[in-house]
């Protein structure tokens, strides 16, 4: 196996975090960026040279990829998880997702010219796909089917940022990973508790489905990606999509809670909003065969049965 430096941007997120010592651990030269200097020293004892990096900021990204000379660059960066935007607002979608959604146009392309200037001729970065499958026809999607571009909806502007990052990551004969919706240590903390205390209801029939994925399991499949030089877009989720009116009650169950409480549609969409609706009732699913056939990956968490179950005891 090749011994690789490999750049991190977004080392200190909750899959960076499990994501450095993975790479340290096959031998690579590792280099994550923080925006926080307060994370300089846990990034180190991961094993990683630690570089406070600004990814809006084009200067900020060139300075470190350029001082960095990897191999590779893996973008990691969002707004999301580990000390960020706190509990999930789905009826505020929009505004919750905002600066992640500047971290995968401006951040992206800020990375992409910071490569093409340093001779990095792969980037492999984290997409996003649970529940935004199109929302017509089968529950669960390929990589061959499109993403709801949310036209007309709330989602449309995170939409768009997700499309922005693939297109332009591919068109640099790269790799776009669609995790699944993240659960580990830091990833789901704040919504296992609302789940727990009862605020986080099942919407109407609760048919919409989503993909989960372990921390653990996103960062094995990265390393693949990253030693095989991937090209495309490989959904990376577990082996069992799940509609809502499953997952939540043995979220619930399995956090201790009582099971949720049902809400009929028009009510979510006042108190939960657009996206909840859409997630719970419309959401379409992926399937993982392409990434475990391409890439050999094999997960610890097959589904987020065993995943949740084992967490939360």
């Amino acid at each position: 196996m090749e011994q690789m430096r490999v750049f991190v941007a977004g080392g200190a997120g909750v899959v960076g975090r499990r994501l450095v010592p993975q790479l340290v651990a096959r031998g690579h030269q590792v280099t994550a960026t923080t925006t926080s200097p307060a994370k300089l020293e846990l990034l180190r004892r991961l094993g990683a040279e630690a570089v406070v990096m600004d990814g809006l900021d084009g200067a900020s990204v060139g300075e470190a990829v350029a001082a960095a000379h990897p191999d590779v660059i893996v973008h990691q960066m969002t707004a999301i998880g580990v000390d960020h935007a706190g509990k999930p607002d789905l009826k505020h979608i929009d505004r919750w997702f905002a600066l992640t959604n500047r971290l995968r146009t401006e951040g992206t392309d800020h990375l992409l010219a910071a490569a093409e200037a340093t001779g990095v001729d792969h980037v492999v970065a984290q997409s996003y796909g649970s529940w935004n499958g199109m929302r017509s026809g089968g529950w669960v999607k390929t990589e061959d089917e499109p993403l709801d571009p949310g036209e007309g909806t709330i989602m449309h502007a995170q939409s768009a940022a997700i499309r922005h990052l693939e297109d332009a990551v591919l068109r640099a004969g790269g790799a776009a990973l669609r995790y699944g919706s993240l659960y580990g240590p830091g990833a789901t903390d704040d919504q296992v508790e609302m789940v727990r205390k009862r605020q986080y209801p099942l919407v109407g029939n609760g048919e919409g489905h989503s993909s989960w994925l372990h921390l653990d399991d996103a960062a094995g499949a990265t390393v693949l990606a990253v030693e095989q030089r991937a090209t495309g877009v490989f959904n990376i989720v577990d082996d069992e999509p799940a509609a809502a009116n499953d997952w939540l009650p043995f979220l619930a169950a399995s956090a201790g809670g009582k099971p949720p409480m049902r809400v009929p549609v028009w009510l979510a969409g006042m108190l939960a909003g657009e996206a909840a609706v859409i997630m719970m009732t419309e959401g379409r699913a992926f399937s993982n065969t392409k990434a475990k056939r391409d890439l050999g990956w094999r997960l610890h968490y097959p589904s987020w049965r065993d995943g949740f179950a084992k967490g939360l005891a």
